[in-house]
């Protein structure tokens, strides 16, 4: 496919995405569809489709419409490409502007729309962020660093990743991290991938699991795809996955399987464990950037919902916890109420337990943005990290 045509195949994504479609289901579709693009054809249109829903409202001010031409316009015009080189109408590429199309755009105006966030949540998101809001939303309209988890020596695994074309860069959040740089679509064809040398992870989400001590018996108890647990495998503990949607945990099995690793599945945990993880259901604003339809559906009405279903998570972890043990809550969101607030109301509910620590990791260059509080029956003082 030419690039005009990738541009035109994404402009019709877009505009079912716009009428209501999700997504991955729009993609899907259109992919099914169109059995002569090739994969790296589909990876294009895929990155035109995603970079204009990290930038949705600001794409549309650009683009002057918030039709899926409109917005792609916008995009390219944000990115300074040459409009005549996409749109030319010829080889299935989208026709050329009209000269209303040519005088119609404008620069974003107001917070919300620079930022690309929904009007309501710019107070949360700037009480939230504080200082850093601004560049949490710049960071957020971009693409997210793509991050492994190096298993063994870290080194010796970027030297295996470099012989087979596959760039890495340290990454300073974990220890284990390894940014990856260039030739990141042959990382699942690499030697390194099928030998479970390495997990895809984003570093924030490692630093939360480096950041929990000891050894024991550890609860993973909304473990989703598993991520958390196989790295808490991997430093010594004895892992139980639990997710309320076990189907959520359908490709853990084989995760667990290609490192050499074992993890009990568990649909209804029994006994206690030294420690219970807990990354909430949460509005995922700290990983926007890699799923950015959610700051468009997400509302006021459902970001009280998911505050309230953090604490019935919290709530029903709790019988899990040992006596002595550590109960962890973390979210990938930045957003006060899902994070401090949620902290402050489980204290209130439950007398005699304290927080040990707490610490954000921002949306930046290294990693997506995550919260995580360890909490404990055991009175101690606070340390804020």
């Amino acid at each position: 496919m030419t690039p005009g045509a990738r541009i035109a195949a994404a402009i019709t994504v877009l505009d079912q995405i716009g009428a209501g479609a999700a997504p991955e289901q729009a993609l899907t579709r259109w992919a099914r569809a169109s059995r002569f693009a090739g994969s790296k054809d589909r990876a294009a249109i895929r990155d035109h489709v995603f970079d204009v829903l990290r930038n949705w409202r600001s794409d549309a001010a650009l683009g002057g419409g918030e039709t899926g031409r409109a917005r792609m316009i916008g995009r390219l015009r944000a990115e300074g490409a040459l409009l005549e080189d996409f749109f030319s109408g010829a080889g299935h590429a989208p026709a050329p502007l009209s000269a209303a199309e040519r005088n119609a755009g404008r620069a974003p105006d107001g917070v919300g729309e620079a930022w690309n966030l929904p009007d309501w949540l710019v107070p949360d998101w700037q009480a939230s962020l504080g200082s850093g809001a601004h560049n949490a939303a710049m960071f957020a309209m971009s693409r997210a660093p793509i991050t492994v988890r190096a298993r063994g020596d870290v080194a010796a695994v970027q030297t295996a990743l470099a012989g087979e074309g596959i760039r890495a860069d340290l990454n300073p959040r974990a220890a284990q991290a390894l940014t990856i740089i260039e030739g990141a679509r042959q990382l699942r064809q690499s030697r390194v991938w099928t030998e479970g040398r390495i997990e895809l992870q984003d570093a924030s989400s490692q630093a939360i699991v480096e950041d929990i001590a000891g050894r024991g018996a550890a609860l993973d108890y909304c473990a989703g795809g598993g991520g958390k647990a196989l790295a808490l495998s991997d430093r010594g503990w004895r892992v139980t996955a639990h997710d309320a949607d076990p189907k959520r945990m359908a490709d853990l099995p084989a995760r667990a399987a290609r490192t050499g690793q074992k993890i009990d599945i568990s649909v209804q945990p029994r006994g206690r464990f030294d420690l219970v993880l807990c990354d909430a259901p949460c509005s995922g604003s700290g990983a926007w950037r890699r799923a950015p339809q959610g700051k468009w559906s997400l509302t006021p009405d459902r970001l009280a919902d998911l505050t309230l279903l953090q604490d019935t998570v919290l709530d029903a972890a709790l019988p899990y916890v040992a006596d002595g043990g550590v109960l962890v809550f973390a979210t990938c969101s930045v957003l006060a109420a899902e994070n401090e607030a949620r902290v402050d109301a489980f204290l209130a509910r439950h007398s005699g337990w304290t927080v040990l620590r707490q610490k954000r990791w921002p949306i930046d260059a290294l990693g997506d943005g995550f919260f995580v509080a360890h909490l404990s029956a055991k009175p101690t003082s606070a340390t804020q990290l």
